[in-house]
């Protein structure tokens, strides 16, 4: 096998960072074909947390990843915690229908956020979709009140209210408190981060929508069989990796058999530089597997 650290800039700030760093890891599938994984953990994770980055990473550096049942998937653009008028350039890149947009910031309002959303939402237009992310930012009553005025939002343009929200408490409990309480569907990120926390998601019956993460959970086939227990919609989202990483995402969701939502798999779009001579960014909205040129 073959080592090769890497580090790029991010064009937004993600995570309180401003660059990925990490090794790519070159082995051969099967057949004998190169293939590459990548190993990029936070830099804030213990080894436990770090060590299913490494065993995803030597997943896909074997080529040891399931068929694919469809041909692409789509995905949704991301929103960053941007002034309205900023926002919908993000919402509309590279030809998404679906838009996620982060709310719940320090710097940002909820008067900020419902702008921001409001903007989204009328640059999508008819058939659109808007989606939040808070990244577990508030408690429950904060939560429900913003998700009552950010679905209205989106309703008094035109759409059809909010997607989801995606992890707007931080807790599991909470999120099935809320959940009781709004209409909005409720995605569960990172109260996903091991495998048995989709049990207690389960257990409290505290999600719609279950997100799961290639590199964190351990692999594209671990994910397979996560998805199967949560017997619920998934979406795969990315935890901002070069395109090398994003193939394993990408790899999980073209194998996933029902496809109900698009996945957060555009995040190629915030690298400012990446790790192959052809980035896995969406066309017309959605996203293809091809071969990896990594650069030397």
């Amino acid at each position: 096998m073959e080592f090769r650290p890497f580090r790029i800039p991010l064009t937004t700030r993600f995570r309180g960072v401003t660059e990925r760093s990490g090794v790519l890891v070159r082995g051969s599938g099967p057949d004998g074909a190169e293939a590459w994984g990548e190993y990029s953990p936070f830099p804030d994770y213990t080894p436990e947390r770090a060590s299913r980055w490494w065993a995803a990473a030597m997943e896909a550096a074997r080529g040891d990843w399931p068929a694919p049942v469809h041909a692409s998937v789509e995905v949704n653009s991301i929103v960053p915690e941007v002034a309205p008028d900023a926002a919908p350039a993000h919402a509309l890149a590279n030809g998404c229908r679906t838009a996620k947009v982060k709310v719940g910031g320090r710097d940002s309002s909820l008067a900020d956020d419902v702008a921001r959303v409001a903007a989204v939402a009328r640059a999508l237009g008819p058939g659109g979709k808007v989606r939040v992310d808070a990244n577990g930012a508030w408690d429950v009553d904060v939560a429900q009140r913003a998700l009552r005025e950010l679905d209205a939002a989106v309703r008094d343009a035109g759409l059809g209210g909010l997607e989801y929200a995606e992890q707007p408490c931080a807790s599991v409990e909470e999120l099935a408190t809320l959940r009781r309480r709004t209409p909005v569907p409720i995605a569960a990120d990172e109260s996903v981060r091991i495998p048995g926390d989709v049990d207690d998601v389960l257990r409290l019956d505290a999600a719609d929508i279950v997100v799961l993460k290639a590199a964190p959970l351990g692999g594209v086939r671990a994910c397979l069989e996560l998805a199967e227990r949560a017997a619920r919609p998934v979406v795969v989202s990315s935890a901002m990796e070069s395109s090398v990483g994003l193939a394993a995402g990408l790899a999980l969701a073209l194998a996933l058999p029902e496809q109900t939502h698009a996945h957060g798999l555009g995040t190629g779009a915030l690298l400012a530089a990446d790790t192959v001579a052809r980035p896995l960014i969406p066309r017309d909205g959605r996203l293809s597997p091809r071969p990896l040129e990594v650069m030397a």
